[in-house]
């Protein structure tokens, strides 16, 4: 049992109503995860109210509730607060003990490579560490890893994530922090040792209602920094690069165009598609343990594209900083595989299968510029239309295929809407939809449009001839596309080694479906 006067020490209480209690078991935000003896925190949400299900959590077992607005027909007592989000973030990071400050967590922001940099973080401190990362593909603590609903999780269940990777003697924590988890005080309460914003493009417009409260959000995490924590920013990007007088942190720079900030990339030889590279430290680098000064050391990537240079940049950096000696960093990016879903090939027999995360117009570009310079026959594309982005996302990413399209010589798209495997966060809606065929139809670009996932990778599929190459493009709405490509193509070829064809779901997280065979 906590205290309830020690889990408001960080919020201001306006009001209250109905007694005072003393003690709570739990803590809860959703009425359906309400347990006995809980304080229930009433969020107000885009689509729904909490303070609607208020006494619906108190017959689960509330009795106690912050609010935002007092619920008149609830009888338990009820602190009101001016913001819920806010005191959600403090409540639970006073109830799991600020677990933070047991963890060296780098806090990594940026449009495109969050998540493949966090892992590649990972890889190289987990070869001397037991570590944490917590993101898009899944919260993974040591080896085990748990599907992710948000990329940066509800302030309540980032703080028990942190408990549980401190309870399991994690050293590192690599966190991705998404802008809308910035705006929605997702993140708040948290000691990073380390921050990091790599690159900023257009997304999300239509959630933050402009770019530049996107940047504003995004920001926060660099601009809020404490002073003693460092701050690691790209020089070849011009919105990273504005932010270096912004911040109390310590500023490590680098930049591979740019190269007056603290660390570089010369020497790229990319022939074999998998980046090696000349490292050079140009300034002293005093991070918590080590200071290293002016030199030069290579890297080999076994991941592909010009991308996967600067993203292990961060990463190297953020090591640095650490004080990793710079052969477990050679070990541990050597080591990385990469991640499901970034331009992950998952069939390369008598034809080949890419799937790939397709998020924003960066990610679009990058991928099929390289697919631009691979060898096949024809190109297939299945396209998960993301959803509830806005038209405005929808438009941008629309423009970006386009300029690729034509270059590609694809025929048609086989676009899915995927309604049976997106949650209503990420369905797409009729302007959304309605903008990108407009899009399309302008520019002379055939597209079959299918409710149904499945439905659109079969039809695919009965085109799909001898050295083709399939792309399965998409966010949430193509995570199942993998899974059900390969048991279609089980279901189709019963003569083909499954055990083979089916190794890319064995560690996969995102899209889990039993397998038909």
């Amino acid at each position: 049992m906590k205290k309830i006067s020690k889990l408001f020490k960080n919020i201001e209480i306006l009001d209250q109503r109905n007694g005072e209690l003393v003690k709570v078991k739990g803590i809860a935000y959703h009425s359906k995860k309400v347990g006995a003896k809980n304080l229930f925190v009433c969020i107000k949400g885009y689509k729904t109210d909490g303070h609607k299900y208020l006494a619906q959590a108190v017959k689960q077992g509330a009795i106690a509730a912050i609010v935002e607005t007092f619920v008149e027909e609830v009888n338990i007592p009820q602190y009101k607060v001016e913001d819920s989000r806010l005191a959600l973030a403090a409540v639970a990071s006073e109830f799991y003990e600020h677990p933070s400050k047991d963890l060296k967590v780098t806090g990594i922001t940026a449009t495109n490579g969050k998540t493949t940099t966090a892992y590649m973080l990972d890889s190289i401190l987990k070869e001397d560490s037991k570590t944490g990362v917590i993101g898009t593909v899944g919260v993974k603590i040591g080896e085990e890893i748990t599907l992710a609903i948000l990329t940066t999780p509800q302030s309540l269940d980032l703080q028990k994530d942190l408990y549980d990777m401190k309870k399991a003697n994690c050293e590192y924590v690599s966190m991705e922090v998404s802008s809308s988890a910035q705006e929605l005080k997702r993140a708040e309460f948290v000691d990073y040792d380390v921050v990091t914003l790599n690159n900023i493009s257009r997304e999300h417009i239509d959630n933050h209602g402009s770019f530049e409260n996107y940047f504003f959000h995004k920001s926060k995490l660099i601009r809020e920094a404490k002073p003693g924590i460092f701050a690691v920013l790209n020089l070849d990007d011009d919105h990273s690069k504005r932010l270096i007088n912004e911040t109390e942190a310590q500023v490590i720079t680098y930049g591979i165009e740019d190269k007056s900030g603290h660390l570089t990339i010369n020497d790229i030889n990319m022939s074999t598609g998998f980046p090696q590279f000349e490292v050079e430290i140009l300034k002293n680098i005093k991070g918590y343990q080590q200071n290293f000064e002016p030199q030069k050391f290579m890297v080999h990537l076994n991941v592909s594209g010009y991308h996967s240079i600067y993203n292990s940049i961060v990463a190297i950096t953020v090591a640095l900083v650490y004080g990793i000696s710079i052969e477990q960093i050679q070990k541990g990016l050597s080591a990385f595989n990469g991640i499901e879903r970034r331009f992950e090939m998952v069939y390369n027999e008598d034809f080949m299968v890419i799937d790939d995360h397709f998020a924003n117009p960066g990610n679009i570009d990058v991928t099929l510029k390289t697919l631009n310079f691979m060898t096949y026959n024809k190109l297939h594309m299945v396209y998960a239309l993301r959803g509830s982005r806005g038209v405005t996302t929808t438009e941008e990413n629309a423009n970006m295929m386009v300029k690729w399209i034509k270059k590609l010589n694809i025929d048609k798209i086989y676009v899915s809407l995927s309604v049976n495997h997106v949650s209503d966060k990420d369905k797409v809606t009729p302007d959304e939809l309605k903008v990108f065929t407009e899009i399309m139809n302008e520019n002379n670009i055939k597209i079959e449009v299918y409710e149904d996932l499945d439905e659109s990778i079969d039809i695919a599929l009965d085109d799909v001839k001898k050295d083709d190459l399939l792309l399965l493009a998409g966010c949430q709405g193509m995570d199942y596309g993998c899974n059900i490509f390969l048991n279609k193509l089980a279901e189709r070829n019963p003569e083909l080694d499954h055990k083979k064809m089916f190794k890319p779901l064995e560690t996969r997280v995102a899209g889990l479906l039993k397998n038909l065979k």
